[in-house]
């Protein structure tokens, strides 16, 4: 990864002002994993792996995006305390509340005053992870817990080729300028050594999965749900996304689907 992607990929006018000023994009990357087998539900993953925390607990959600992971704790575990955390207001919209604009490098809340905090596919936006955690472990009380999520570096590695034949063929030069990917910063491989530094046991739960799809529209909008990013591509963005649609109908037409190997994990740290 360039010192110019991962610098796009953490700043953060860029991420509260246009890749989460609102959840179209986010939805969209989401909505991939509708076509996933086997369907893993990673909100009731959280759930569960919150057993531990009692009655009224505190939680909070760092980084919340959309609302989707406070959204199913309200639901399934309504006593609890929950609140969410973005650095965009413009996401933040539609979550009930109650919420706040907070950075994770600085989060507005007492030492130990919360029984768990969740970092869910989010750390890699942050330009100082061990400062992250470092917060993460300062708000958790002494016997919480943190959890954590992201993607292997060997995620969605069908988006990676596809991206770049696309690329390749918009370009007519033979290069292949690479998916532009932000995860490699805090990677499913690299996120323990991160964890470590804070937590003295981390437990990584592994999720792999296939995404297999009959039609080129999801694939399609989540390479196009990275449009923020357009400038960092070093091709014309538009004519990638159309490259790969083609790209992808073809594959679908010859061979009945498109399929896509996911592997994300959650990793649950405690002191």
């Amino acid at each position: 990864m360039t010192e110019r992607t991962a610098a796009a990929g953490t700043d953060r006018v860029r991420l509260a002002g246009s890749a989460y000023s609102s959840d179209r994009d986010l939805a969209a990357r989401q909505s991939l994993y509708q076509w996933q087998t086997p369907r893993h539900d990673l909100s009731g993953v959280v759930v569960e792996q919150l057993s531990g925390v009692r009655g009224s607990g505190r939680v909070v959600d760092v980084g919340c995006g959309n609302g989707k992971y406070v959204q199913r704790l309200r639901e399934d575990r309504p006593a609890l305390s929950t609140v969410g955390l973005d650095i965009s207001p413009g996401i933040l919209v539609t979550v009930p509340g109650p919420v706040a604009v907070a950075d994770v490098t600085r989060l507005p809340l007492a030492t130990g005053s919360v029984d768990a905090a969740l970092a869910l596919h989010m750390l890699y936006h942050v330009p100082d992870i061990p400062q992250a955690v470092r917060e993460l472990a300062r708000v958790v009380a002494r016997d919480g817990l943190v959890i954590a999520s992201t993607n292997s570096e060997r995620d969605k590695a069908e988006l990676d080729d596809l991206w770049q034949r696309a690329a390749s063929d918009v370009l007519g030069t033979g290069q292949e300028p690479a998916r532009f990917s932000i995860g490699a910063r805090f990677s499913l491989e690299k996120a323990p050594g991160f964890l470590g530094e804070e937590f003295g046991r981390v437990r990584t739960i592994e999720l792999p999965s296939t995404v297999t799809v009959r039609e080129p529209e999801p694939v399609v909008a989540y390479l196009a749900s990275y449009r923020a990013w357009a400038d960092q591509y070093d091709t014309p963005f538009d004519a990638t996304i159309e490259r790969a649609r083609a790209i992808v109908t073809d594959r679908i037409a010859r061979e009945g689907v498109f399929e896509v190997t996911c592997r994300a994990g959650i990793l649950v740290c405690r002191r």
